[in-house]
């Protein structure tokens, strides 16, 4: 009968343990254990004493333990989540009188009290939950945990009550004073830990001797982690007292290896200087100053909110304006980067951070950098969301958070609507939609067409933001019409899209009315594919000269796309042999169903890698001797290109340059590039960087290869066409009227768009 009565009770204990955060629970558990059954999480005094007394003794009184009658200590020792546990009764007992026990069970702090309120006096007890406790800030030399941290972080609970918890720790917390945690050292746990005690803090982990048993079963080790409170500027790796060989192999002692080396790497890291990531807390504490005095150049990446603070986390970038100025309109600012945008140069790399603070007007700045988790969020919550926390950014004299305007970036489109969407092996996401922008600016907006414009585009998530393709559709488009429709903005399509208007994903009422719309190739929806055929001026003669003799000439577009520049240079210039090349069969098929794109006898679609292509061609042409007449006379093939274009993006765009590959811009390929070339040959780049330096360097390394360079200057210093010739050549007398009449262009407006264009080419010589 005992037998099963104990077993009833072991049943209802059990049901008790299903949720470590619930005030009943616990209340049940203390009722049915009772007052003189304590309950040890992890270990006892005896693998636990030697240990914990050499952390809470100071040097002379190392010996306590062994004394008859140890000296007291004044030390303040606060006990989280005392539970019913002897531990504190036993510190107690060793000349630690300054106890505080705090539970939030009334039922274990009521047992408890009863049990040493004649035994042990001075011992406080009190009713309070551990994430939000009722003591002023530094009032404690010591916080000693004994698995509260591990109960508050079970994994189904998420890490919102642990960070809390932490945040109470380290504000009653005096200078100097330790965070003594009893702990299983969980990846989950460490993860959050070791982030929350980066700065001012020097950590220590030990781990307790094993418990004697009889079982062959590896038990789990227990450690104790000290974190002791240092000056705002410290940051050391953390020390352990043990070698790592000695955790065995298991599970546990890989993941606290792990979460060791990666954070020491970190701190290393930072230490050093490089990719500083700080918290709220951080900045707070004074790692970087006080942070209500402006502090003009200052530049601080962080990451603000996060779980217990706000509903979302957000990597920021604080920044005070390089100097004072009397022209600021606010003393600070927000300004919100939408993930589509996050990595473009401008606000990716420090130098384009620094113009976006001198636009805003804003004495301090605060750019946050949205990503996945705040898709579907609205900017209103958004901004509720980061309103108190940038609050606890802003210099002294703001007041009042509604004093903190909040600016964003976007790609001012009105409706958006998804045609397609893919996954490639080789590019990643790829997704085609059809857009109505707010406003059509560029070059179409100087054409003689209808309001409602409806563009589609080709977009590759790998370069968030970028738009890769885009094409003008009309009802006069020059194929059979593809997929559905929708309507555009018209500058560079490989550009970053900016604007002032919050973009909404919803069906097109503008496409909807027009399904008879499809891609309409006489049209350059992106002014850089004018400039591009604008450049063909500067071998205009030698061109005519090859078209009045009845020769084609080879073009060759490195890059694909949507197959726009490819299909009009097929359409207008009729003596032209078109040679596409693309990597990505995916984005072939994407040019074929949805953008209209069609191959023929004189346009051709090679799926190969662009620089291979260019070098098989240098290759064939270097083993052919002799001038292109020379070899014509005597019937050889031709293999040299008369023009050829880079048309591709970088899958890396924080490098600063948004197009092309940085393979394409290495002086190996230039020079590869010069081989493959005919004597008159002509050399085009699409070059898309906000950086004067990389602009510079792209320039320097064609300079020593090319003759002559020229450039056309696109999009407020973002885009920039380069052409190099071949050869020195002579720059024809009349080569704007020579070029329009080469064009065989469908609307005269695009012809005088590309004449346009080419009167704005300057030479880069000299």
């Amino acid at each position: 009968m005992g037998k099963q009565k104990k077993g009833q009770q072991q049943a209802q204990l059990l049901s008790t343990l299903d949720d470590f955060t619930s005030k009943e629970n616990w209340d049940k558990f203390f009722s049915i254990r009772g007052t003189d059954d304590s309950f040890e999480w992890y270990a006892e005094w005896p693998q636990l004493r030697d240990l914990l007394l050499t952390q809470l003794s100071s040097p002379s009184e190392i010996n306590r333990e062994s004394s008859v009658n140890p000296p007291e200590s004044d030390a303040q020792i606060l006990v989280p989540g005392c539970g019913n546990s002897r531990l504190s009764e036993q510190l107690y007992d060793a000349g630690f009188r300054c106890i505080t026990n705090i539970d939030f069970s009334k039922v274990v702090i009521g047992d408890m009290l009863k049990r040493n309120v004649r035994s042990r006096p001075i011992m406080r007890w009190r009713v309070m939950d551990m994430t939000s406790m009722q003591f002023a800030d530094n009032s404690f030399d010591i916080v000693l945990d004994k698995g509260g941290l591990d109960a508050l972080m079970e994994p189904e609970l998420g890490p919102t009550l642990g960070t809390q918890y932490v945040s109470e720790v380290k504000r009653v917390m005096k200078e100097g004073g330790k965070f003594i945690c009893l702990t299983l050292g969980e990846s989950h746990v460490l993860g959050m830990f070791f982030p929350k005690f980066r700065y001012g803090w020097k950590i220590s982990i030990h781990v307790l001797p094993q418990k004697p048993s009889k079982s062959f079963k590896p038990s789990l080790r227990t450690f104790l982690v000290v974190a002791e409170k240092a000056s705002p500027t410290t940051l050391g790796t953390i020390l352990t007292s043990f070698h790592h060989d000695t955790l065995g192999s298991g599970d546990q002692a890989r993941g606290i290896i792990e979460a060791l080396e990666t954070e020491n790497k970190i701190r290393t890291n930072w230490s050093n200087g490089n990719d500083i990531l700080y918290s709220l807390e951080d900045l707070k504490i004074g790692v970087k100053g006080d942070l209500l005095e402006l502090q003009p150049g200052l530049r601080v990446q962080l990451t603000l909110g996060g779980p217990g603070q706000s509903r979302f986390c957000y990597k920021t970038v604080l920044l005070d304006a390089l100097q004072n100025s009397d022209e600021f309109l606010y003393h600070c600012g927000v300004f919100l980067v939408p993930k589509t945008r996050a990595h473009e140069w401008l606000f990716s790399s420090e130098e384009g951070q620094w113009m976006v603070v001198e636009s805003s007007k804003s004495a301090r700045l605060i750019m946050v950098f949205l990503d996945g988790s705040h898709a579907g969020t609205s900017s209103e919550d958004i901004q509720k969301d980061l309103s108190p926390l940038v609050k606890q950014l802003a210099p002294a004299n703001i007041e009042d958070a509604a004093q903190i305007p909040f600016m964003a970036a976007s790609d001012g489109i009105k409706e958006r609507k998804v045609v397609h969407q893919v996954t490639s092996a080789l590019t990643g996401q790829i997704i085609v939609d059809d857009v109505v922008y707010e406003k059509v600016d560029g070059q179409l907006s100087q054409l003689s067409l209808p309001n409602d414009l409806v563009f589609r585009r080709l977009i590759f998530e790998r370069s968030e933001g970028l738009i890769q393709s885009e094409a003008l559709l009309t009802s006069e488009g020059s194929q059979k019409k593809v997929g559905e429709i929708g309507n555009k903005k018209s500058n560079s399509s490989k550009s970053k899209k900016k604007g002032t208007q919050k973009r909404k994903d919803s069906q097109l009422s503008v496409v909807d009315a027009n399904n008879d719309l499809s891609v309409d190739h006489g049209y350059l929806a992106s002014s850089y594919h004018s400039g591009i055929i604008s450049g063909f001026m500067l071998i205009s003669s030698y061109l005519e000269k090859m078209a009045s003799s009845g020769r084609t000439v080879r073009a060759v577009v490195i890059g694909l796309g949507a197959g726009l520049l490819p299909m009009f240079l097929h359409g207008s210039i009729p003596f032209l042999q078109v040679e596409a090349v693309e990597l990505d069969p995916v984005v072939v098929d994407i040019a074929r169903d949805y953008f209209g794109f069609r191959d023929d006898e004189r346009l051709k679609v090679h799926v190969t890698d662009g620089i291979k292509f260019v070098g098989d061609v240098s290759t064939k042409s270097h083993s052919s001797n002799g001038s292109r007449r020379e070899l014509e006379a005597v019937g050889e093939c031709i293999d040299r290109v008369d023009i050829l274009i880079v048309d591709v993006d970088s899958p890396d765009s924080s490098s600063g340059m948004t197009c092309p590959a940085a393979d394409f811009v290495e002086e190996s390929f230039l020079k590869t590039v010069k081989n493959s070339l005919s004597e008159e040959g002509l050399f085009v780049i699409n070059l898309v960087s906000r950086s004067p330096a990389i602009k510079e360097m792209v320039t320097s390394r064609m300079k020593g290869v090319f003759s002559k360079l020229f450039s056309l200057q696109l999009e407020e210093d973002v885009n920039e066409v380069i052409f190099a010739l071949n050869s020195e050549g002579h720059e024809p007398p009349e080569p704007y009227s020579e070029l329009q009449k080469l064009l065989k262009v469908k609307h005269p407006e695009m012809n005088k768009s590309i004449i346009d264009s080419a009167m704005k080419i300057k030479s880069l010589d000299g």
